[in-house]
């Protein structure tokens, strides 16, 4: 008899984008308050959990120049092993990384949350969205916005959600190549730390901006060049701190022929917006297998 291979159990590690980014304000403690709008997409990274019970974490594949004590997915989950059914539960974790790091859609919070989603129901912890976002917050300010997974208003930290439903449009998403650091945007003192604080209902994308944007293409020209050869084409804006950039379409068709004449260097992927993001959808179709066994 052939050997069977079983094909993992992917679970979606959906991008963001931030469709704005206000500062509101900085905090003594350091944090700064935000207003945001988080679109969420149906692109992204997947990870899948071999359950083991040797009480273990790992990764089947460490990403290169990142100690676990520094990845967000073996942190995540090593902070939920304690409400684990299981005194002796642990994992082997695969990832298949397509978003860049450092590029502002979110690629690392959302690995922290697909991983506490996705355990908090392979290791039976029982624990609802709005304990798993608080363990979430502990990790990243914008892990709890992929552990709800739904497109929303976010304020304070990032932790005050609201969902809100938005059309669902077609984003060309284009990385300069480069890295940028969040905590150097952040800190840099140049940065807008005043913009009045906004009624959701009042809200219109034309009336908003990312309030990080003027300092990263001021310090990084190659962002600055990737946002006037996107705007002659179709509303462009930076995402959260950088570097990526998106440009906002209807139609899926002008986004790729967009994508098609981007100039060599730029790497890009067209994605849609979702209301609802494929790891809430994933966890859905769990459960509803679990209920009918």
């Amino acid at each position: 008899m052939a050997n069977t291979v079983t094909s993992p159990d992917w679970w979606p590690s959906p991008a963001k984008l931030n469709l704005f980014l206000h500062i509101l304000g900085k905090q003594a403690n350091g944090y700064h308050q935000l207003q945001s709008l988080f679109q969420m997409l149906d692109h992204g990274d997947r990870l899948a959990f071999d359950i083991t019970s040797d009480n273990a974490v790992s990764m089947r594949d460490p990403l290169p120049g990142v100690p676990d004590s520094d990845n967000l997915i073996i942190r995540a989950a090593n902070m939920l092993k304690p409400h684990a059914k299981s005194e002796s539960a642990g994992a082997v974790i695969t990832l298949e990384k397509v978003l860049p790091m450092g590029g502002g859609i979110g690629g690392g919070s959302s690995n922290a949350a697909t991983t506490l989603v996705a355990l908090n129901h392979l290791w039976n912890c029982g624990l609802s969205d709005g304990e798993l976002a608080d363990l979430g917050l502990k990790l990243g300010a914008d892990v709890p916005i992929f552990v709800y997974g739904e497109t929303a208003f976010a304020q304070g930290v990032g932790e005050d959600i609201t969902p809100c439903g938005q059309p669902e449009n077609w984003y060309l998403v284009v990385n300069p190549g480069i890295h940028i650091s969040t905590a150097e945007v952040f800190s840099a003192p140049e940065l807008p730390r005043d913009t009045p604080a906004m009624n959701w209902d009042d809200y219109q994308y034309e009336q908003t901006r990312n309030d990080c944007q003027e300092i990263v293409c001021n310090r990084y020209p190659e962002v600055a060049k990737l946002l006037q050869w996107l705007v002659h084409y179709a509303p462009s804006r930076m995402t959260g701190t950088g570097a990526c950039v998106f440009a906002t379409f209807t139609d899926q068709n002008l986004a790729r022929q967009v994508q098609a004449m981007l100039p060599a260097p730029w790497q890009s992927f067209v994605a849609k917006g979702v209301n609802q993001s494929p790891l809430k959808q994933k966890l859905q179709e769990v459960n509803a297998t679990s209920d009918t066994k």
